[in-house]
């Protein structure tokens, strides 16, 4: 959290080796409370709680369904939701599998990029992330290490697709720019819509612009297999549009998804309409690749 030595030394001084959390906020309170201080370094011990509070874990019942696992908020950070998840499958160099899932923390006011991960849907690690390259939201985890450092997709100013690479998953620094806004139904941003998905031609990202009367369509892009930074082309028109029956709800004129999968040849896309109401689509991997080339 960059908070200097000084600051987290007046509420650790009173903390034991362990502690438990009403522990913290007391000690937290009390140097609020004991010293004079500017607003940014009340601030500042405010986020040693907050970071705190930030990092829990969730059990669920070996005897529940898939369907009773619900997650909801936990922390102060998420009082007002926790929203759109994308989930990956992530396979380390030695072949063991952990399921990642990338999310924003809302809590009316500010958002806060979040991870969840498991083993086996039933028992969960959560975590805030950190950095530059995990600023906002649309954060998105690739599948696999690529020359040994975690890889992460972001739109840390809102507009532009970024990567980031990493030695740890919860700090991201160093946010390299991959994608501005280029057609007209993306003019005004560009974002990813899920972790990429590995292809013998790239890695394929499904992604999301946003153009006219704010409308959000979905499109395609292909990025290097070597090297992310690179992207190998994209999708000159949309590859979904709002149709007439999916313009109107609680966010009018958007179709948007959190990810996809690769399915016997063809890419399948679960997504939302105008939130109110989801739908499946599916198109021909060979299709969308050959489409995304001639652009």
């Amino acid at each position: 959290m960059k908070v200097s030595k000084k600051l987290s030394n007046m509420v650790l001084k009173d903390l034991g080796d362990t502690f438990i959390y009403s522990e913290l906020t007391k000690s937290v309170e009390h140097a609020l409370k004991g010293n004079e201080l500017t607003m940014e370094k009340q601030v500042a011990l405010k986020e040693i709680k907050w970071l705190a509070d930030s990092h829990y874990d969730i059990h669920f019942s070996l005897d529940t369904d898939i369907s009773e696992r619900v997650i909801f908020p936990v922390s102060e950070t998420e009082r007002n939701g926790v929203e759109d998840a994308r989930f990956v499958k992530f396979m380390d160099d030695h072949g063991k599998v952990t399921y990642y899932g990338t999310y924003t923390a809302y809590d009316g006011h500010a958002i806060l990029p979040k991870m969840i991960e498991t083993h086996d849907f039933y028992n969960f690690k959560i975590r805030p992330m950190h950095g530059e390259g995990a600023q906002n939201k649309n954060l998105a985890l690739f599948p696999r290490k690529i020359d040994g450092k975690y890889v992460m997709l972001s739109r840390i100013d809102g507009i532009n697709n970024y990567v980031s690479f990493s030695e740890n998953l919860t700090v991201w620094e160093n946010p390299i720019k991959i994608q501005e806004p280029h057609y007209f139904w993306e003019f005004s941003q560009v974002g990813n819509c899920g972790s990429p998905m590995e292809t013998e031609k790239g890695w394929l990202v499904i992604t999301h612009g946003v153009g006219p009367l704010r409308t959000y369509c979905l499109g395609a892009s292909l990025f290097d297999l070597k090297d992310p930074t690179k992207e190998l082309g994209r999708l000159r028109e949309p590859l979904l549009v709002p149709s007439q029956d999916e313009m109107e709800g609680y966010v009018p004129n958007v179709v948007y998804t959190c990810g996809a999968i690769i399915c016997h040849d063809n890419v399948i896309i679960p997504y939302g309409m105008s939130d109110y109401a989801s739908s499946i689509v599916s198109v021909p991997l060979g299709t969308l690749l050959s489409k995304i080339m001639e652009a």
